[in-house]
């Protein structure tokens, strides 16, 4: 396999990427998001090497805001409608072009940034043609630890997996 260079930045949807894409109400109202844990670790993964990571979701709840602080998220943009001017907007402020940017995202509002950046990645419970037009399409789904898979890809491209994963005395 070719090496590839590290990203200098690593950014992600949420629905349907960190969560299976179900959006959960109780009967008073309150919503709910499942989460994996397992994808804490690609934050981690990221985090060992000073990879920034962000993350852009077209949804805005208080739920991915707890979540994006426990897990020390770098960038946090909800609400986004248009995810290319954001992360284009954010590489100027980081000094880097989009493709040095990795970004794993599932769906219609993910399609200009997963055309624009270095590397694309989608989760195994995209719809097809969301699949087709990515570098990686991942074993895992939404929801199931396809994000972790997907940094986990990324540093094994780049040779460098089995250094992180001795940091935490694998291997």
């Amino acid at each position: 396999m070719i090496q590839q260079l590290l990203p200098k930045l690593v950014l992600t949807d949420i629905d349907g990427v960190w969560t299976d894409a179900g959006m959960y109400y109780d009967q008073t109202g309150n919503e709910w998001k499942k989460f994996s844990t397992s994808d804490s670790a690609g934050v981690l993964f990221c985090k060992h090497l000073s990879i920034p990571v962000g993350i852009i979701t077209g949804e805005d709840t208080a739920i991915v805001k707890r979540r994006a602080e426990k897990l020390k998220i770098d960038h946090l943009y909800q609400g986004i409608q248009d995810k290319l001017s954001v992360a284009s907007a954010l590489c100027t402020q980081l000094g880097i072009s989009l493709s040095e940017v990795a970004y794993i995202g599932d769906d219609l509002g993910d399609v200009p940034l997963l055309k624009a950046v270095g590397f694309s990645a989608a989760p195994a419970n995209a719809p097809e043609y969301i699949r087709n037009m990515v570098h990686l399409t991942t074993t895992k789904a939404g929801g199931d630890g396809a994000f972790r898979e997907f940094v986990e890809e990324l540093l094994h491209r780049a040779g460098v997996l089995p250094t992180v994963l001795a940091h935490y005395q694998i291997g």
